[in-house]
């Protein structure tokens, strides 16, 4: 088989995102055939390599979960958070699962949770365009020019949020939709404006929509939602779901 990146594998394997796996082999927890690999970029044979992390062996799922979670507040959105509740914690299954993606712990809504770790970087990397909106309800009445302004894109820590569509629904509560995910982003929009986020929830996820998922619930994706969405990110469907 073709010889691929270690972060590449520690993703697609499920053992955790490519960013974090990238953490993990500069701090010397990886080892490939029982050497420790400090080394970026180093090279392994998924079929043939013995890879662990922390000790643990790594290898390829079996098979390919994906869920959906309408995450509750309080919670957060990591596989372990010491002295808190994990959205991990909330998905009765065996396999170990990565939540794509992250929603602050006082936000509600739209989470995958998945061991296909080819999504994380696809749905979270801004330069894919991939939508994702929230219906948001704000402390006090917006003005038009509020809206606009974070239509528009303005500078948060000196970088400017790309513009995003907006849509009021009432004096204290619209949608908006946005390609980019910086952190708290929506909240810190607002407090711009002079205002403050009462409630957050994000209700879809590129094509994936939250529906009428009761708040701390989980669904499997249904292979239909699993095939448009491998398509929408433009990934190969392995036979594995």
């Amino acid at each position: 088989m073709a010889l691929v990146r270690l972060q590449k594998f520690l993703s697609e394997a499920g053992a955790c995102s490519r960013r974090k796996g990238e953490v993990h082999i500069l701090s010397g927890a990886v080892t490939v055939n029982g050497k420790v690999i400090t080394i970026l970029g180093t090279k392994v044979d998924p079929d043939t390599d013995a890879v662990q992390l922390n000790g643990v062996p790594v290898g390829k799922p079996d098979r390919h979960i994906y869920v959906m979670l309408n995450k509750p507040e309080g919670v957060v959105s990591s596989c372990k958070h010491r002295g808190e509740p994990v959205v991990t914690d909330l998905v009765s299954l065996p396999q170990r699962l990565f939540p794509v993606g992250r929603l602050d712990k006082d936000s509600t809504g739209l989470l995958l949770l998945t061991n296909d770790g080819r999504i994380h970087h696809r749905l979270s990397h801004p330069s894919f365009d991939h939508e994702k909106e929230y219906d948001v309800t704000v402390q006090w009445p917006l003005a038009d020019e509020a809206l606009a302004a974070m239509e528009k894109g303005m500078p948060l820590s000196g970088v400017m949020t790309r513009p995003a569509r907006v849509c009021r629904i009432s004096g204290n509560r619209f949608r908006i939709v946005l390609m980019e995910g910086k952190n708290r982003q929506i909240r810190r929009m607002v407090k711009k404006v002079g205002n403050r986020v009462v409630h957050l929830n994000r209700i879809r996820l590129a094509d994936l929509t939250l529906g009428s998922l009761a708040k701390g619930s989980w669904r499997h994706l249904s292979q239909g939602e699993i095939r448009r969405l491998l398509k929408q990110l433009k990934l190969k469907d392995l036979g594995k779901n």
